[in-house]
């Protein structure tokens, strides 16, 4: 587990604990690391989950899926993202969400509940522990809120330019990379791909936006008047 310790002190579950805490708390929850190749479930919705992940190495998408295979993109998890926080401290309870590798990844499971019951060992890490979970599942709870900000949008016009908007304040720059391809885009905001690309090629051409694959740059309304196409170009 030492290999890892440089990426499991960059994640907000282990923030503020020593080298030799992180080692500890991965004995105390009988840590496992485990690989996934791509394209497989690391965790799948209609089953129940013991364990949290932590993504060590890869990508991997949150999604929901109905019986017809429509999905709808929830996170994208890059090394360091935990997922599978509440499900596993919710002992019993159903994944009503699936974790599936979107390259080949390595995973760090670990038992929740021996975080949530009285440590046979007495760490004084323990409650650090337990606040940085709570952390961890707030964080998580403003994200999905942020998510459903975007979706209530009338039109996927609107939605897009939602998204790309706290983009752009996520990353402190007009210019930006987004972690989705076009069709994961879309799945994340619940529309129908030919309908985004007409409304971000439509936005392109009023200037509000240029973009290239998943990197974009989003114009001011001052700027946007120099860069529009006129409409028989």
């Amino acid at each position: 587990m030492e290999a890892y310790l440089g990426i499991l002190k960059t994640t907000p579950f282990f923030r503020a604990m020593s080298d030799g805490e992180v080692l500890s708390v991965l004995g105390c929850m009988g840590a496992s690391a485990v690989f996934r190749p791509k394209g497989s479930f690391i965790l799948r919705a209609g089953s129940s989950t013991e364990a949290m992940g932590i993504l060590l190495t890869g990508r991997a998408l949150i999604l929901q899926e109905d019986v017809w295979g429509r999905r709808s993109i929830l996170d994208n998890l890059t090394p360091g993202d935990s997922f599978g926080e509440v499900f596993a401290a919710s002992m019993g309870s159903c994944l009503s969400v699936s974790v599936v590798a979107e390259a080949d990844c390595q995973v760090l499971l670990l038992n929740v509940g021996r975080l949530l019951s009285t440590c046979p060992n007495t760490c004084a890490h323990h409650a650090q522990l337990i606040r940085n979970l709570v952390h961890v599942i707030a964080s998580k709870t403003l994200r999905i809120q942020e998510k459903l900000n975007h979706m209530s949008r009338r039109t996927t016009r609107e939605k897009l330019l939602s998204y790309l908007s706290a983009q752009a304040e996520r990353s402190g720059s007009l210019t930006f990379t987004i972690p989705y391809n076009r069709q994961q885009l879309a799945d994340y905001l619940c529309v129908e791909r030919a309908a985004m690309s007409v409304a971000l090629s439509q936005l392109q051409r009023e200037g509000l936006l240029q973009y290239r694959k998943n990197e974009f740059t989003l114009h001011t309304p001052q700027q946007a008047q120099s860069t529009k196409i006129p409409p028989d170009q």
